[in-house]
Order: structure tokens, then C-alpha cells, then sequence
């Protein structure tokens, strides 16, 4: 877990340290308050108190009681912006690296874990920085400095504080020590609990369309069950702990009276005199040492409260320490190579399987592409399109055989490069909330213009001309997942982002699939009058979208069984041809 706290800044622990400082304040001035109480007491005893010895002892302990205040209120200062900081910079780091991640570590953790882990966790480490960092601190300096305060009274005191003492940190530690599996094993539930979720609301659609309702609420109530069921035992559990607590400091307080008392009988009448009172002694001796003795108890409450917190925390370090260490599969060096091609892709024996599969998804797939053609691919579902395509960008890196970009492997170019000779647009298109403009030109360094004319031009090809009738125009809201437009406006806004990206090659990964067969015929005849010199990848189901491509490859379970053009695969590749023919006619074809 102190692993975690390399990421606490130098202004952070500058502030730890005054927190640190203060905590020592505090807990010195209640230290001191107990001498105080001590002569009033003996005051009191022998019935020799006044106003003045009243303010001689009430004054400093007011003072005392003002001061550790104000140092609790600026270490709570301290601490929560210390806390709030921390978390910042957790959910910072953690973002940061997610973004990073490849498929693979994506595939690993899991979306939901991810999610868990960068909010749930993070919140349990800024709850134990904000609440637990001063305990942790005030606990043990108070019970060392109370401890050494009461080892000069009577034995049997001590003994009694050594007894509750003893007897509390061993149940805390029998309780802990059941609770500590429980709490490893919350953090997974709530990974579930997630998940449940995020699929149901996500699926919302399909789950009424089935009447599946009550199947997919059963789902849920079994993890949420687990969950409860996991909480309740530890909140069972730990509700031992407030009983047990008073039950020692109600026990300890009466063994220290019941002490003093046996103590006071055995003083004799001939050991007091007018210049000693023994009892007076004793009397003030027991009221002092009650406070301390208090003090202590109450500093092994406090690191009792820490240990509540701790177990969940501790799980909760380890989680976030596993996404922070993981090591990235896929690397970039920081200098590009020099190259003077443009726009040429190469596959050379190319085969790639997934960790979790022994069987490879593409196998021995070589073919070239030149600058300015556009490249078909096409196959039956699960033949390996997507996995073929997604190597280029280096969302997967693979398995054996060399992907060359412009003559170079594709793993000798920095991210930043690589990136910007790459757009895709997706099968599914995403859209983030903001407009259409940020839209269209996310990712873009560059400050954008309203008149940009790269705009109207990505719009104008995409055939998004739906958006010159909206109310605002490119200024348009889009709202998270682009909900408030239609799967085929939101798909020809994905193609005009890559399109506005004018990169040397443009991916569409079964993107017209979501398009009427008319707008898919315009927005391939634009993407060819316009983008000429730029070189084209389109994965596709219909024979129409891809028949007037440069090069068709057609797969089958991962290997390459037909490439070259329509007419020569209509020939020559049985596959090619039993799925033209389950969409066109032979009039058509």
C-alpha cells in the first residue's frame, strides 16, 4: 500500500508535514490538561479550593482545550486538501494509463473493473488520507506519551490500562482478521454490480424488445444479494466493535476507582499529617491518571477506527497499483524512421490469435497495398476483417509476420506519427457530447475555424447534409453516444471525421453498413473523386459497397482464399462467389 503514495506531490507532503507538526500540538496540549484537573482535584479534596486556584488551573485548561482546536481545524484543512489532491492525481494517472492501454489490458481488466477501480478505489484512498492519516498519527504519539506518563503511578493502575489494552487488540485483531477477506471480496462484487449494470442500461433496447425484463432483474438481484449479503457481515462484524469498546472503557474506569479506593482504606490515620495528606495525594493521582488512562484507551479507539478503514483501503491500493504497474504490450519508440513512400501498407505472413486463444484468428496473411487504391476486404462474420485491419493502427500487435507502413514496420514509428497517417471510422460509430464541429475535428491540434472549408468539404463527402438543416448548424448539440441522432447520421458523422483527418490512409470498418444502399453508392463515389492519393481499406458485408475496388481479398476462417478484382473472383474464388450470389442475381452480377 506505501506504494501508492509515490504519486503524493512535494507541495503534498509539505502540507503532511504541518499536518504532522499540529497533530504533536494537539496532542501534547491534551496531555497537559490532566496536571490541571490533578490540582483541582486535590483542591477539592480538602476542601481548600478558591476563585483564584480555580483560574490558576480552569484558565490554562480553556486555553488548552481553544488551541487544540484550532489545530484540529487547520490539520482537517491540511489533510482534506492533501486527500483532495491525491485523488486528483490518482484519477489523473489512472486515466492516463487506461488511455494508453491496448486491447489486451483493456480485455484484462475488464471496462467495469476499470471504472470501479478508477472512482470506487480512488474515493477509499481519499477517504483514508481525509479521515484516517490523522488518526493514524494522533493514535500511537498519544498512547506512547500517555503510557509514559502513568508508568511512574501505582503498579496496579497500570496493570488494569495493560489489561484492557491487551484484551482490545486482540479482539480488534480476531475481528479485522474476519473481516479482511470480506472487504478483497467487496471490491470484486462491486466490479459485477458494474457490470450488471452497465449491460443492462446499455441493453435497455433489446431487453424490452425480449420481454426480458425480469430475467435480466434476476441477474441483478443475485450480484446485488452478494454484494448486501458480503456488507452485511462486515458491518455484523465490525458492530461488535462499539460494545466491546465501552464495555473496556466503562470496565477500566471502574477498576481505576475501585483501585484508588482499596489504596485510600489502606492509608492509616498516622500517615496524615498537616503537611502531607496521602489521600489528598491519591485523590488527584487517581483523577489524572483516569484522563490519561482515557486518553490511551481512546488512542487504541482511534487506531481501531483506522483498521475499519484500512483492510478496504489496502485492497483498494493494491487494485489501483495493478493498473498502474501493468506494463503496456504495445510500445513506441520516440524517433520515426525516414521513409519516402506514401501511403503503401504491406502484410508479410501476418498471423495473430488472442492471449486467451490457442487457435490463431488470421493466419499466413500477406498482400500489399499501393498509395491512392482502395482495398476491399471481405469474408463471412468472425473470418478475421476487423482483426486484420485493427493491426495497422496497433490496437493489437501480431502474433508473427511484419506489418509494413510505407515501407517501414509499423512498430519503428512514435504513436504521435502513426496516429496521423491512420483514421478509422468504426463499425460502431462513437460520438462524444459536445457539437458537430468538435465532433468532426476531435483529436485535431490545430484551432479550427467555423469557415474552415476541410469542414464543409468532410461534411459535403460524407453526405451529412442533414446537418445544414439543423438549427444551429455545426454548432448542433450531440449528446453522449450522439443518442439524439439516427444510426445512419451518426455513422456519416464518424466518415466525415475521418475524412476531415486527411491522413494518407482512411480505414472504414464495415462503416456503410448503417447506410441506405443510395447514400452508400454517393458517399463512395465523393470518397473516390475527392481523395484521390489517399489510400483506402473498406471492410464490408454487400458485394455492391466493394465490387468497384482496386483489390478485393476475400477470407475465410483467417486465411486469404481469393484476391484481385470482382471480375477475376468471380471467376476464379468459390467463397467470392457464393456470397455475391446470395445477394445479387447473375442478371445483376
Amino acid at each position: 500500500m506505501l506504494k501508492i503514495f509515490k504519486y503524493l506531490k512535494t507541495k503534498d507532503w509539505i502540507m503532511i508535514g504541518i499536518s504532522v507538526a499540529l497533530i504533536v500540538l494537539q496532542v501534547w496540549l491534551e496531555i497537559k490538561m490532566p496536571e490541571f484537573t490533578k490540582n483541582l482535584s486535590e483542591s477539592l479534596s480538602d476542601s481548600s479550593i478558591t476563585t483564584s486556584i480555580l483560574w490558576q488551573n480552569g484558565g490554562p485548561m480553556i486555553a488548552c482545550a481553544a488551541a487544540s482546536m484550532i489545530a484540529a481545524i487547520i490539520c482537517g484543512y491540511f489533510v482534506s486538501r492533501v486527500a483532495a489532491d491525491f485523488a486528483k492525481t490518482l484519477r489523473a494517472e489512472l486515466f492516463d494509463k487506461i488511455t494508453n492501454f491496448s486491447n489486451k489490458e483493456i480485455n484484462r481488466f475488464s471496462t467495469p473493473s476499470l471504472i470501479t477501480r478508477t472512482t470506487n478505489d480512488v474515493v477509499q484512498l481519499q477517504m483514508f488520507i481525509a479521515m484516517g492519516m490523522q488518526l493514524l498519527i494522533k493514535a500511537p504519539v498519544t498512547a506512547i506519551w500517555g503510557i509514559c506518563k502513568v508508568s511512574a503511578s501505582h503498579i496496579e493502575w497500570s496493570i488494569a490500562v495493560i489489561i484492557t489494552v491487551v484484551v482490545i487488540v486482540c479482539m480488534v485483531s480476531l475481528i479485522v482478521g474476519l473481516c479482511y477477506p470480506k472487504f478483497k471480496k467487496i471490491q470484486k462484487l462491486t466490479d459485477d454490480l458494474n457490470e450488471v449494470t452497465r449491460e443492462s442500461i446499455s441493453g435497455v433496447r433489446v431487453i424490452r424488445a425480449y420481454n426480458a425484463d425480469e430475467y435480466q432483474s434476476k441477474k441483478f438481484e443475485k450480484v446485488n444479494k452478494d454484494v448486501t449479503k458480503t456488507h452485511y457481515f462486515t458491518a455484523k462484524t465490525m458492530g461488535f466493535m462499539t460494545p466491546i469498546m465501552t464495555m473496556c472503557m466503562s470496565g477500566l474506569s471502574l477498576a481505576i476507582y475501585w483501585i484508588a479506593a482499596i489504596l485510600i482504606n489502606g492509608i492509616s490515620q498516622d500517615q496524615i499529617t498537616a503537611e502531607v495528606n496521602p489521600r489528598k495525594i491519591l485523590i488527584g493521582q487517581m483523577t489524572e491518571f483516569s484522563q490519561y488512562a482515557l486518553l490511551i484507551v481512546g488512542a487504541f479507539m482511534m487506531l481501531i477506527m483506522i483498521f475499519v478503514v484500512l483492510p478496504r483501503t489496502m485492497v483498494s491500493a493494491k487494485r489501483i497499483n495493478e493498473v498502474l504497474d501493468t506494463k503496456e504490450s504495445i510500445t513506441y519508440p520516440s524517433v520515426d524512421p525516414k521513409t519516402d513512400k506514401i501511403g503503401e501498407i504491406e502484410y508479410k505472413n501476418v498471423s495473430f490469435s488472442y492471449s486467451d486463444s490457442s487457435e490463431p484468428c488470421i493466419e499466413n496473411i500477406s498482400f500489399k497495398i499501393k498509395r491512392g487504391e482502395t482495398f476491399a476486404i471481405i469474408g463471412a462474420t468472425g473470418s478475421g476483417k476487423s482483426t486484420i485491419v485493427n493491426l495497422l493502427p496497433r490496437f493489437f500487435d501480431a502474433t508473427s509476420g511484419e506489418v509494413l507502413l510505407d515501407g517501414e514496420n509499423i512498430q519503428n514509428y512514435s504513436k504521435a506519427t502513426l496516429q496521423k497517417k491512420i483514421s478509422i471510422a468504426p463499425q460502431k460509430a462513437a460520438l462524444f457530447k459536445g457539437d458537430i464541429k468538435s465532433n468532426i475535428t476531435y483529436g485535431f491540434d490545430e484551432e479550427v475555424s467555423d469557415d474552415d472549408p476541410r469542414i464543409a468539404r468532410a461534411i459535403e463527402i460524407s453526405q451529412s447534409d442533414f446537418v445544414g438543416d439543423l438549427e444551429k448548424s455545426i454548432h448542433a448539440e450531440v449528446a453522449q453516444g450522439g443518442t439524439n441522432f439516427s444510426g445512419g447520421q451518426k455513422q456519416r458523422l464518424s466518415i466525415a471525421r475521418a475524412i476531415f483527418k486527411d491522413s494518407e490512409v482512411v480505414i472504414f470498418d464495415d462503416t456503410f453498413s448503417a447506410l441506405d444502399y443510395k447514400t452508400d453508392m454517393l458517399v463512395r463515389k465523393e470518397i473516390k473523386e475527392n481523395l484521390t492519393g489517399t489510400t483506402v481499406i473498406i471492410i464490408a458485408q454487400r458485394i455492391g459497397t466493394i465490387k468497384n475496388a482496386d483489390q478485393i481479398m476475400v477470407l475465410d476462417k483467417g486465411k486469404i482464399v481469393g484476391l484481385g478484382k470482382h471480375e477475376d473472383l468471380i471467376e476464379n474464388c468459390e467463397v467470392y462467389k457464393e456470397i455475391a450470389l446470395s445477394q445479387l442475381s447473375k442478371e445483376e452480377l
